[in-house]
Formats: C-alpha cells, structure tokens, sequence
C-alpha cells in the first residue's frame, strides 16, 4: 500500500474517533441533583463558618458537591416565575435579639443563597420566612461574601 494511502486511513480514524468523543462529552447527561444522593448534611450556620473560617479548606470538602443544608430561610427572592432564590442569613426580626440565630450578629453580610430548580421554585414562593428547611443542591463555592447553591430543591 501507498503511504499516503496509509496517511489518510490513519487520518480517518483518528478523525472518527476525534467526532465520537467530542459529541459524546458534549451530550453526556447532567447529574440530576434532585435525584442525587446528598454527600454532606450540615446545619447552614456551620457550613457558613466553616467557609468563613478556611475557605480553600471548605471548597476542598464541599465545593462540586451535592449537599442537604438545614436551616431558617430567612428572605425568599422571587423576581420570575422561573426564578426563585431562597436565603438562610442573619436574623430578619430585629425584635428579639438572640446571639445564636444564623450567622448571629444582626449587621452581619453574607448567607447562603439556593438557586432553586424551576419544579420547585412555586413550594419554595410558598414557604413562610423562618420556616425551618431542608434544600439540596450543588454547592458552588463562596462568591463575595454568599455561599452558593445552584440546582436547589427542597427535601421532603
């Protein structure tokens, strides 16, 4: 056989090859977090502290995880149908000062914010400020001074 002709079949190969790869990563299914078994369940007020205290520690653990936090949802944002964000942060009622609420000090910045899937975004409207939660999802890191979820639902 001719060296080119081996060149060419080689080429094709690869080059097949090279296609099947490409579109296979690109149409790979996504985790199903929903579905998802939960690696980590953890209080929000003791996930947020660990990613204050160290967080390259805290991204190293959680960071790409599915995770089940629990907590009081402070503040439901609900700009869309299709968009709804529920928030643990610091407590809302300035009237009873209690030191051992979420994150304690009234002032403080920051909290946790649960990107929610849109099947769940009408319960998560629903839920009353200070209702006591449970939500899974994919935890993304801190951005700023927010921990976020994204692919969020809420565990019955």
């Amino acid at each position: 056989m001719k060296n080119w002709l081996k060149f060419l079949i080689v080429a094709v190969v690869v080059g097949i090859i090279t296609v099947i790869t490409v579109l296979w990563y690109i149409n790979k299914p996504n985790k199903d977090i929903e579905k998802a078994t939960a690696e980590y369940t953890l209080n929000a007020d003791d996930l947020y502290k660990q990613y204050s205290d160290n967080k390259a520690i805290a991204d190293s653990l959680y960071n790409g995880k599915v995770i089940e936090i629990n907590g009081k949802i402070s503040i439901i944002e609900a700009p869309s149908d299709t968009f709804v964000v529920a928030v643990f942060t610091q407590k809302q009622d300035t009237t009873q000062l209690k030191t051992d609420d979420l994150f304690g000090d009234l002032n403080a910045e920051g909290g946790i914010r649960c990107t929610m899937l849109q099947n769940h975004c009408e319960g998560t409207k629903n839920t009353a400020p200070n209702s006591v939660v449970k939500i899974k999802g994919l935890c993304k890191g801190m951005q700023g001074t927010d921990l976020i979820f994204v692919k969020c639902s809420i565990v019955k």
